[in-house]
C-alpha cells in the first residue's frame, strides 16, 4: 500500500499523455519525387491565384507514409489581407461523408448494426415512407409504398431514394444549423423518395445525415462526439471539429473564409451557402452536418487519408479491419449509370471511387478512392502508387481545375513507377 499513491499519480499522468503521444504526425520525405517536378506545384497553384480563381490554397502529398509536399499559398482571407498557411482550417464539405461511413463501418464490426438493416430498425420515424410515383410538375404528386425498405447500404451508396436536400419551403437546416440532428433527420423521414431503394444513385446529403443519426442511436453518444473520440484525438487530428464558436478565437482566425468566383473577380459568400455564413462561424449551431459539417487541415486530413491507405491502421493502433477498408473502398454500384459526380466513377461505402480509364485521364487509376467537397476541396487515395493527395481552397462554386492539375503534378513527379500491390 506505501506505493500505492504513486502508482495512482504515474497512472493518471499516463492517461493525461497518452492523446499527446498517440499525435504523432506523418514523417517527412520526398525521395521517391523528382525534385524540380514536385517544386512546380507551389507555383502553379499560385497561377490559379493570380488568375482570381481562387483566393487561396494548401496542398498535400504524402507518399508512403512521408509527407514529399506541403505548400500554402495565397490569402485565407482577402478583406483582411491573411496569408494562407499550411495549416489554415477550411470548411471540407462532403469530404465529411467517409468520416461518417467509417463511423458506421466501426459499429459494424463490433456488431451494434449491419449494413443490410432497414434503417427503421434503428431509426423508428422511417417506418411506412412513401415514394414518389410520378409527377406533373409542382401541380400534382402520385405516391405510392415503396417495395421494400431502405437499407444502411442504401445510404452508403447513394441509392436509397432520398433526395439530396429538404424541398423548396420548408426550412433547410443544412444552412441555418439551428435544429438537433435527432430533429432534423426525422422531418427527413417525411419527405417521400424519389424512387425505389437500389434502383438508381442520386447523391443524397439527407441520406448521409440519416446515417450520422444511426451513429447517435446505435453508440449512445452525440455523432460529433463519437467521431471526436473514435478518430479525432486518437488519430492526432487536433484541429478537425464542427462547431467554431466551442472553439478557441485563435483557432478560429486560422478559418479560411469562402468566395465565390463572379466576372468581376472573387466576392465573399453569405449566409445562402452550405453551414451559413463563414464569417459568423456557425454561432449557436445545433446541426453537425454528417454530411458535410466538419473543419480540418490537410495535415489532420492526411492522418485518416494514411489510416485508409494503411487497411485500416495507423501507428501501430488499428481503427478497421482491412476488409472492411477494402469494402469501403470497392465499387458498389458500377452497373448504375450514372454511378457518381463524373464519368468513369463509382461508389464505395461513402467514398468515391474511380471506376474505369474515363476517370484515369485525370492521373487517378482505377481504384483510387477519396471525396470532393462543395467548396473545392478534395482528397483522393491512391493504392496503386501509394499516395494521397489533399487539394484545399475555398471557393464555393470552383470549377475544380486546380485540383486536377495537383493530382497530374503529383503523380507525373514520381521518379519510378509502383508496382501494383
Amino acid at each position: 500500500m506505501h506505493g500505492a499513491p504513486g502508482r495512482i499519480v504515474l497512472f493518471a499522468l499516463a492517461l493525461c499523455l497518452a492523446p499527446l503521444l498517440s499525435a504523432q504526425p506523418l514523417p517527412r520525405g520526398a525521395e521517391a519525387f523528382d525534385a524540380a517536378r514536385l517544386a512546380a506545384i507551389k507555383p502553379r497553384m499560385q497561377q490559379f491565384v493570380d488568375a482570381h480563381q481562387m483566393p487561396g490554397a494548401v496542398t498535400l502529398i504524402v507518399h508512403r507514409g512521408k509527407v514529399a509536399h506541403l505548400e500554402a499559398v495565397g490569402l485565407a482571407n482577402l478583406e483582411s489581407k491573411t496569408p494562407m498557411r499550411t495549416d489554415t482550417i477550411f470548411q471540407i464539405m462532403s469530404m465529411t461523408k467517409p468520416f461518417t461511413g467509417v463511423g458506421i463501418a466501426m459499429l459494424m464490426e463490433e456488431g451494434k448494426l449491419s449494413l443490410s438493416d432497414p434503417v427503421e430498425r434503428h431509426l423508428p420515424e422511417f417506418r411506412n415512407q412513401w415514394m414518389v410515383e410520378s409527377r406533373d410538375g409542382d401541380a400534382r404528386m402520385v405516391l405510392r409504398r415503396p417495395s421494400r425498405k431502405i437499407t444502411i447500404l442504401d445510404l452508403m451508396t447513394h441509392t436509397s431514394g432520398m433526395a439530396g436536400f429538404m424541398p423548396e419551403g420548408i426550412p433547410d437546416f443544412m444552412r441555418t444549423m439551428d435544429r438537433p440532428l435527432s430533429e432534423a433527420v426525422a422531418a427527413y423521414a417525411q419527405v417521400p423518395l424519389q424512387f425505389e431503394p437500389g434502383s438508381r444513385w442520386m447523391y443524397s446529403n439527407m441520406g448521409i445525415d440519416t446515417l450520422g443519426r444511426i451513429i447517435e442511436v446505435c453508440s449512445g453518444m452525440t455523432f460529433e462526439d463519437f467521431l471526436a473520440a473514435r478518430l479525432f484525438q486518437p488519430l492526432g487530428m487536433k484541429d478537425s471539429f464542427f462547431y467554431p464558436m466551442k472553439e478557441s478565437a485563435a483557432k478560429r482566425d486560422r478559418i479560411a473564409m469562402v468566395y465565390r468566383r463572379t466576372d468581376d473577380g472573387l466576392v465573399r459568400s453569405g449566409a445562402e451557402i452550405l453551414g451559413g455564413n463563414p464569417a459568423r462561424f456557425r454561432e449557436g449551431a445545433r446541426y453537425p452536418g454528417p454530411s458535410f459539417g466538419l473543419f480540418s487541415t490537410a495535415e489532420d486530413l492526411a492522418l485518416f487519408a494514411q489510416m485508409m491507405l494503411n487497411g485500416g491502421t495507423l501507428h501501430g493502433k488499428r481503427y478497421l479491419s482491412a476488409d472492411t477498408v477494402t469494402l469501403m473502398r470497392t465499387i458498389q454500384n458500377g452497373h448504375m449509370e450514372p454511378s457518381g459526380h463524373n464519368t468513369g466513377q463509382g461508389y464505395g461505402l461513402t467514398w468515391t471511387v474511380a471506376k474505369d480509364a474515363r476517370f484515369a485521364v485525370h492521373h487517378r487509376p482505377v481504384g483510387v478512392f477519396g471525396h470532393g467537397g462543395a467548396f473545392g476541396t478534395d482528397y483522393w487515395i491512391d493504392p496503386h502508387h501509394q499516395l494521397v493527395g489533399i487539394f484545399l481552397t475555398a471557393v464555393a462554386n470552383s470549377q475544380r481545375y486546380e485540383e486536377k492539375a495537383l493530382s497530374q503534378m503529383a503523380i507525373s513527379a514520381l521518379r519510378e513507377p509502383e508496382t501494383a500491390p
